[in-house]
């Protein structure tokens, strides 16, 4: 059983709001929720780390006492190495049991900052810059991730940069410890953080730190690595009260397991399988550094549940989409209860195979960083509508609204009126890092970008996006970043990208171009030309059209929604072009879904089968 009755429709989310969070949940600090932790759970393991992610091998096992002294004992590090609570360590790391003991003991000491590693080296030197890092958290060289040279390199550079901390990983792979040179070529020292770590105190904080729920905990990333980065910052409160209320919608409970296998640079995987486990007393089973990607996690996880009997995971829909593919015969799965989806959007079709291949509770939500992570959940206790992203979470504040040119709510949107996703609460940030644009209204909403609409019960539907963001697995692509690239060859004068619909990844980059009068290239030969040069790999366009002119508006300014459509018609028609179902595809604009994909054929049913894995809009339609 749960610690709380679980949610089940909004009047259960209004009544636990008779009653301030506080009172249900008095942490000021994440530091003072592992704390807690340790002396309510201390025996319990915190986290399990499976290096290659297998169920053969045995676990490093890390307990709840032993976990809260690393956090202790890297704060105090951190403190040494002169991390005031307003300086930032920046952390470009795979998925550890270290990294979560960085992110943690960071955020006692100072500000963390999170940084996904497969990013290109000039992008991450920008986000250094822009965080104004003062401690850098790396590797030494690993076969799957390699950035000791430039990030030494880029120490030495920028002025605030003091220290470079490396975290050797060989010890799990029976390597000897890695050595690495004690100072940068300018002289700025370089320490291995099992070393450091371990020769500090961890029976409590050696300096003084009064938490105050308003301070700074981390920045993360969110979108926009040309000109200035985007950095979100969360506030203590912020990332406690989420993972408060995500303990309000799942059956957390202490002893039981949960799968770890997203990035440790997002959010989701910071504060839902992270921060919530540990207020919760969950063990975190951490798949390999490289988390579900690593090889072969995926076609161990179901034997990994069986084994250690995990209770829940979190995931896009990517990972459930392939394990539907990987057998189970033989397997005990009745632990795991229900697993978590969100960060992209997940299809009709793929909810309810997963649910009857697995018989698993599946949980659709959604939320951005700006939002801590969660803000919808589809309730586990009570009716899941397939498509909707749910009900809100207990103590934000909702709604779809009208906007004015400035981004002020002009008036709320009636039942089922589509309009602009905003929130409000004491899960959204303050606003973004160090930006004029700080992306709330004068009031306190938080513009999520998404257009949806608000039915009779309080569900959201996603209908659309107002804004241009590519979502590829989960991952934020700006699409700026391929228009930018593309605009800097001689042959194009506009640039448009957006994001095209794949069964496997939900949205792939897509570029559309408009050439200058008399210019002439192959589309082809621009593609590959911008793949070489955009600055995250992700975001290199998988299809590239040259148009005779790009669809504008009124004023002038290019207009996405019909290359969108475009986009779904042609991709939708290459699914059905290599089967024998005869249709014809047609995309619709309609005021309350928004995009529809309108399929005309002789045998529907055989048409939803093949089209279901789509996280789309289908209409049927019997010819």
């Amino acid at each position: 059983m749960s610690r709380y009755p679980l949610i089940k429709t909004i009047r259960d989310i209004e009544d636990i709001e008779r009653t301030p969070w506080r009172e249900y949940c008095p942490h000021t600090s994440t530091f003072d929720i592992i704390q807690d932790a340790a002396a309510r759970h201390g025996d319990l393991p915190a986290i399990m780390f499976l290096p290659f992610g297998t169920a053969a091998e045995e676990p490093h096992t890390i307990t709840y006492e032993q976990f809260a002294k690393r956090v202790t004992g890297t704060a105090n590090l951190f403190r040494g190495l002169n991390v005031g609570s307003s300086d930032v360590v920046s952390y470009i790391l795979p998925n550890l049991p270290e990294t979560q003991e960085i992110i943690w003991g960071a955020e006692a000491a100072g500000i963390v900052n999170a940084i996904n590693p497969l990013l290109e080296p000039e992008t991450i030197r920008k986000l250094l810059i822009a965080a104004e890092t003062k401690v850098i958290v790396t590797t030494p060289p690993l076969p799957t991730i390699n950035l000791w040279d430039p990030l030494v390199a880029i120490a030495d550079e920028l002025s605030h940069v003091t220290t470079v901390v490396y975290v050797d990983p060989g010890h799990y792979f029976g390597m000897p410890r890695a050595t690495r040179p004690t100072e940068t070529p300018k002289g700025k020292p370089i320490v291995c953080f099992q070393d450091a770590r371990d020769q500090q105190p961890d029976g409590g904080l050696n300096f003084e730190r009064d938490f105050i729920p308003s301070d700074i905990a981390s920045l993360f990333h969110t979108g926009g690595t040309t000109g200035t980065p985007k950095l979100a910052p969360h506030t203590h409160e912020n990332e406690v009260f989420n993972a408060w209320a995500i303990s309000r919608v799942t059956p957390f409970e202490a002893g039981e397991k949960a799968v770890v296998g997203l990035p440790l640079f997002h959010v989701n995987a910071v504060i839902v399988t992270g921060l919530a486990s540990m207020l919760a007393g969950v063990a975190q089973i951490m798949v390999s550094p490289m988390g579900f990607r690593g090889p072969g996690v995926v076609d161990n996880l179901w034997q990994v549940i069986d084994r250690f009997g995990a209770n829940s995971m979190s995931g896009v829909p990517t990972i459930y989409s392939a394990l539907i593919s990987v057998p189970t015969d033989g397997l005990d799965l009745s632990s795991f209860r229900f697993a978590a989806v969100g960060a992209a959007p997940l299809s009709p079709e793929l909810f309810r195979n997963f649910v009857e291949y697995s018989g698993v509770e599946l949980l659709e939500g959604y939320g951005l960083t700006e939002s801590t992570v969660v803000a919808t959940t589809n309730p586990l206790g009570g009716e899941k509508r397939v498509g909707s992203i749910g009900l809100r979470m207990p103590y934000l504040e909702m709604q779809c609204a009208e906007l004015d040119e400035h981004g002020e709510i002009k008036r709320f949107c009636d039942t089922n009126e589509v309009g602009t996703i905003v929130i409000r609460g004491p899960s959204v940030f303050p606003g973004y890092h160090k930006r004029a644009d700080n992306g709330l209204s004068s009031d306190g909403w938080l513009n999520t970008g998404d257009l949806g609409r608000q039915d009779e019960d309080q569900y959201f539907w996603i209908t659309g996006r107002s804004k241009d963001v590519i979502i590829r697995g989960g991952h934020n692509i700006d699409p700026s970043m391929i228009e930018n690239t593309l605009e800097e060859h001689d042959a194009v004068a506009l640039a448009a990208a957006i994001g095209q619909p794949d069964v496997y990844a939900g949205e792939l980059p897509a570029a559309y171009v408009q050439l200058h009068p008399g210019a002439e290239i192959d589309a082809e030969a621009l593609r590959l030309w911008a793949k070489e040069r955009i600055p995250e790999r992700a975001a290199a366009p998988v299809y590239l059209e040259v148009m005779e002119a790009l669809p504008v508006t009124a004023v002038g300014k290019i207009h996405k929604p019909p290359l969108r459509a475009q986009a779904i018609q042609r991709v939708v028609e290459t699914a059905l072009a290599d089967t024998e179902t005869k249709a014809s595809v047609e995309v619709l604009q309609d005021a309350e879904q928004g995009m529809i994909t309108r399929v005309t054929g002789s045998n529907t049913a055989e048409l939803r089968k093949q089209l279901g894995d789509f996280a789309l809009t289908f209409e049927f339609i019997a010819d």
